[in-house]
């Protein structure tokens, strides 16, 4: 009895497919140790994002270039009703309301210095810009208002432009308007249709039928993308710089752009059809734009993928959004972070063939390999995550998947050897590892085409096993 009992017991420990179903457990137990691994991705890509933080506040946030708007005010009654021991009274007051203009041309042109900065061993991007702003006004078409050009205070108009981080002004922004030199002043006043204004004082007292040609210059830093809210009837942007690989977004695409090795420029023409604002109005202070703050305008598009989420849309109709932006993004030529993770979410598909090479070289040499060197190997696997996250972060996306690759390749390849005694059958498996290896490579630098690329190359693996498996009587290991 006994003998039958250690007999079936042999049986069932020496089972091809209890081995299968003891490989498939295995499997699955290192999802958690890659889980692990992929948590430590995103802590390195978080703590990156925080220093980004850091260096964006101390040299210059996003910045977003506004108008310019003039502002002419003038004097509502308004009937204040009061009532004090039933006894009502009213009284009439002046609110100072105004009339907002905006240009009839507009041409920017903005010429742009990114570099990056290093804290430790992270980077971020943050920029010089040279912006020179040229237009004209037209007069205001009193046809379209409830006003009379006597209602207008034209000695106090005032010209506004805006700008997001005022942190990153070099110096006072100059303005020639009328052929008239002034300086803009940070604004103390409620009149701040943008983020951050500033307000130069125009006395259109002798030129209101035609209020004219402006020029405004000045020189910003910044960090990560640089914006352009287009209020003109017509508006052309002109944008150059020293970058590789800027990304552009928002509203509109460019009309024309060029990208070399170290330098881009690009055009844009937009005529106000796409603006959400007519070309003048009246009425009380209000903002012309609002930041979705779930919503970052400098998010990084990482390795050709714009992992943002869509900004909410304005719950005013009336109010520009990020949406409504010409955004010039400078990228870092490769997110590690990023493209680690992408690896990573290869791993268990990596694991899976791995073993079912493994199993098949255990069949075809006769040689059993322990579940413990099952498992063995599987850790060494996942190390593979490790070692490429933290060389990445020194040399590179690409040397470090080779230096992380052949490590690992060679560390697997040398246990199998002494496993099975067998270098022949070590330098197989370790081809099988860098056929692996290279193909989630090339999946990785495909983008566009990895799915469909993805999906024929386990269709080949697939087949190859199938036909492997024809060769190999299944059934003397149940006679066995």
């Amino acid at each position: 009895m006994e003998t039958n009992q250690t007999s079936l017991l042999d049986r069932i420990g020496t089972s091809v497919f209890t081995k299968l179903i003891t490989i498939v457990i295995l499997v699955l137990l290192l999802l958690i140790p890659l889980f692990w691994v992929k948590n430590l991705i995103e802590e390195r890509k978080n703590r990156q994002s925080e220093v980004s933080d850091e260096i964006a506040f101390k040299w210059a946030g996003q910045q977003v270039i506004s108008g310019p708007v003039i502002a002419i005010p003038y004097q509502v009654v308004k009937e204040i009703v009061t009532t004090d021991k039933n006894i009502i009274s009213t009284k009439n007051t002046y609110v100072t309301q105004y009339v907002y203009l905006l240009p009839k041309t507009l041409n920017i042109n903005s010429t742009i210095s990114p570099e990056s900065l290093k804290r430790g061993i992270y980077k971020s991007v943050v920029y010089n810009a040279q912006l020179n702003l040229k237009g004209s006004f037209d007069e205001i078409d009193f046809n379209k208002i409830d006003l009379n050009g006597v209602d207008l205070e034209w000695k106090n108009a005032k010209i506004i432009i805006g700008l997001s981080d005022l942190k990153g002004l070099g110096a006072s922004p100059t303005l020639v308007f009328n052929q008239k030199d002034m300086e803009f002043e940070p604004n103390m006043s409620v009149l701040n249709p943008f983020e951050n204004n500033m307000i130069a004082a125009i006395d259109l007292s002798t030129t209101k039928t035609t209020l004219g040609d402006f020029q405004i210059k000045f020189n910003i830093r910044g960090s990560q993308s640089i914006n352009f809210l287009p209020l003109a009837k017509q508006t052309t942007i002109q944008a150059k710089g020293t970058w590789a690989n800027p990304s552009f977004n928002g509203a509109v695409l460019a009309d024309d752009r060029k990208i070399t090795n170290n330098s881009f420029e690009a055009t844009w023409n937009i005529p106000s059809f796409n603006r959400k604002f007519s070309q003048q109005w009246t009425g009380a202070v209000e903002k012309l734009y609002e930041i979705n703050n779930n919503y970052a305008i400098n998010a990084p598009m990482n390795d050709g993928y714009n992992n943002q989420t869509e900004p909410a849309p304005s719950t005013n109709n009336h109010i520009a959004s990020e949406k409504d932006m010409i955004q010039i993004n400078f990228l870092e030529e490769v997110n590690n972070y990023q493209k680690t993770m992408r690896v990573a979410k290869y791993g268990i598909l990596i694991i899976i063939l791995t073993f079912a090479a493994l199993f098949f070289t255990e069949i075809i040499k006769k040689q059993r390999i322990h579940l413990i060197q099952y498992m063995l190997i599987g850790f060494a696997m996942v190390l593979f995550y490790s070692l490429l996250l933290s060389i990445s972060e020194h040399l590179g996306f690409n040397m470090a998947y080779l230096l992380a690759a052949i490590a690992t390749i060679i560390l697997i390849a040398s246990f199998i050897k002494s496993i099975t005694r067998d270098i022949k059958s070590a330098f197989i498996f370790s081809g099988v590892l860098g056929l692996f290896y290279s193909f989630i490579f090339i999946l990785m630098q495909l983008r566009d085409y990895s799915l469909i690329v993805g999906t024929i190359g386990i269709f080949i693996i697939l087949a190859i096993l199938m036909r492997l498996s024809t060769k190999i009587n299944w059934y003397q290991f149940d006679k066995r």
